[in-house]
């Protein structure tokens, strides 16, 4: 069923490896007809996206890389008046270096934003999967054979869609409808956090209960404040809506309703206030 590509969010820490040594095997390469050199600048066939959460102090962040989806039903194709792009039986998507003009159209119709324009030669370009080492013998592109952190796996479906429906991989934006060929696991979902702390004392509160339900599923999530008084509720629902209770034993209940997680909220400090 041809070349697939798995990313792992959770493993990637942001060495830009992927990125650099695609510029390596790329900028001042002409490997036709699979691709012309790549531009040392503005060009991001990996592109990794350094995604912020949260707000200061609690703060969280993930890298997100970004090549071309290579979709089955890549939209970029249909876009080409030129007959320029295709989609080669083994799932890669190509641009022909001698068929394109550079319109553009094709920059326009990806969702994803995966292909750029390379003003010195006057066409379109984006990630290949290193074709041209396919074909040569290699069994994964330069961004895989770089990974040191085991982010980047790539091989044939069949050898690897037991890990895709294992792990739970997922294409990035599903909702495009483009059937995307690169496959995501570990993307973090939503998180609550906040820190508490005594009225009186002003220091933090320890091991207080926090509480957390799902107002529309109903479903309860329970941690406990740690020696700085922090809490951590993660892998909440994108747009899910939330009741907070916070409990300690000498201290007034505190109730907080509803929370939405359309974005990872920070709640601050909160002061328990005590029964005595």
């Amino acid at each position: 069923m041809g070349y697939v590509l798995i990313v792992d969010v959770s493993k990637c820490h942001g060495c830009y490896n992927c990125y650099v040594f695609c510029k390596d095997e790329h900028v001042g390469n002409d490997w036709s007809p699979y691709s012309k050199p790549q531009p040392v600048t503005n060009h991001f066939w990996m592109k990794v996206d350094e995604i912020e959460r949260g707000t200061i102090p609690k703060v969280k962040i993930h890298y997100l890389p970004q090549p071309c989806m290579h979709c089955d039903k890549p939209p970029c194709i249909p876009a080409c008046s030129l007959d320029a792009i295709n989609k080669r039986a083994d799932g890669i998507v190509l641009i022909d270096p001698e068929k394109c003009n550079g319109c553009g159209d094709c920059i326009e119709a990806c969702p994803y934003k995966a292909i750029y324009f390379n003003s010195e030669l006057s066409i379109t370009q984006k990630c290949t999967f290193c074709a041209h080492l396919l074909e040569d013998g290699w069994k994964e592109p330069r961004c895989v054979e770089t990974c040191i952190a085991g982010a980047l796996t790539f091989g044939e479906y069949e050898d690897l869609k037991d890990t895709i429906q294992e792990k739970g991989a997922t294409p990035l934006h599903p909702e495009y409808d483009t059937k995307p060929r690169v496959y995501y696991i570990g993307i973090p979902k939503k998180f609550i956090a906040g820190a508490l702390v005594d009225h009186k004392t002003d220091e933090c509160m320890e091991n207080a209960e926090v509480t957390l339900k799902n107002l529309i599923t109903g479903n309860i999530v329970t941690t406990n404040s740690d020696n700085y008084g922090d809490f951590w509720l993660e892998g909440l629902e994108q747009n899910g809506l939330y009741s907070l209770k916070i409990e300690k034993p000498g201290y007034h209940s505190y109730i907080l309703s509803p929370i939405y997680t359309r974005k990872d909220v920070n709640l601050g400090d909160i002061y328990l206030f005590s029964k005595h």
